[in-house]
């Protein structure tokens, strides 16, 4: 069996404040490229992970992916009371803490295909329980499952009473609140400088911690943004809106204390992107990868192109999956 995963964008959480009950709360969105292609086949003995073309992966992404992979399946196998192995080779990678969500999809991938060779017919959702992700935000698990523009409406306090990300919280998957197709002839070109990421693992922790609850002013004004003017613009295909608004909640909330973590040319790239004619420029989860929504790319990347001369880093052409993961049998 193979599955293909999409990969998202995760574009902002909405209440760290938590004034009303609930908190997190997020808005994303579901990319083609890149994709995680993840094959498995049993076999008797462990859990074995193998790589297509090793040599071109750094030693980093591997032990991530390993790690995930044998955590996955070992939760899915506990979950469904399995003792047979499992050989999964990864086909396709996207890179690993860049803010594009690998860990949630490479999990839910992992224990899909236990699921199903098992054939077990379990939701997404409850998967990603079984393998503890969604936690915070519920854009992974959506994309996975269902692809398209989502919004997700966050946990009740008495579930998730702390401020954390998802890697650090035992929270169940939020319910989406909203969930449409993205214009399909709209453009994302997806910016990944090669700069030491900020933050991940304990620090993000200590980050939630230090930073929230958010000013409940800030909340509103981004729930404002949000309901009448991001999510109208998706449905009528205004794409000036829809970027004024991309480009307005880098400067709210929470979003703007993980633009304010970011080394300098993180901002410096999104305005050059911005002054290349993109309506809408904003940085993807805690980075470093940056994407640009616009309807011509070859200004964007080429003016993407001259910001990376210096850094080193990729640049990647996509659209937005308005479907989930993919699953095929091979006989």
């Amino acid at each position: 069996m193979i599955i293909k995963t999409p990969s998202r964008l995760h574009l902002t959480l909405i209440d760290l404040n938590g004034s009303l009950g609930r908190i997190d709360g997020g808005v994303g969105l579901t990319l083609e490229k890149p994709a995680l292609v993840l094959e498995m086949e049993r076999n008797n003995g462990e859990i074995s992970v193998e790589f297509q073309n090793r040599e071109s992966i750094p030693v980093k992404v591997i032990s991530d992916y390993e790690d995930k992979i044998k955590t996955s399946a070992r939760r899915m196998m506990d979950y469904l009371e399995l003792d047979c192995g499992y050989s999964f080779t990864i086909c396709e990678t996207y890179p690993s803490h860049s803010g594009l969500g690998s860990g949630t999809q490479l999990a839910l991938a992992t224990a899909k295909l236990i699921s199903e060779a098992d054939n077990q017919q379990i939701t997404v959702p409850e998967i990603a329980n079984i393998v503890g992700r969604g936690g915070t935000s519920g854009i992974g698990v959506a994309s996975f499952d269902k692809g398209g523009f989502i919004v997700d409406g966050g946990h009740p306090q008495d579930e998730k009473p702390d401020f954390l990300p998802s890697s650090a919280s035992p929270a169940s998957p939020p319910p989406i609140i909203a969930r449409y197709d993205f214009p399909h002839d709209w453009k994302v070109v997806l910016v990944i400088p090669q700069v030491e990421k900020n933050v991940s693992g304990e620090k993000e922790v200590n980050i939630f911690q230090e930073y929230c609850p958010i000013p409940v002013e800030e909340v509103q004004q981004l729930s404002h943004l949000l309901l009448m003017k991001m999510m109208p613009a998706v449905l009528e295909k205004d794409l000036d809106g829809f970027g004024e608004a991309v480009n307005s909640i880098q400067n709210i909330g929470f979003k703007k204390v993980e633009n304010q973590l970011q080394k300098p040319i993180i901002g410096d790239i999104m305005q050059l992107l911005r002054d290349a004619g993109a309506p809408g420029v904003g940085m993807s989860s805690f980075g470093p990868t940056i994407y640009a929504v616009n309807d011509n790319t070859q200004d964007i990347v080429s003016a993407a192109r001259d910001a990376l001369r210096d850094i080193g880093g990729s640049i990647i052409e996509t659209r937005a999956q308005n479907s989930g993961a993919v699953l095929e049998h091979i006989h």
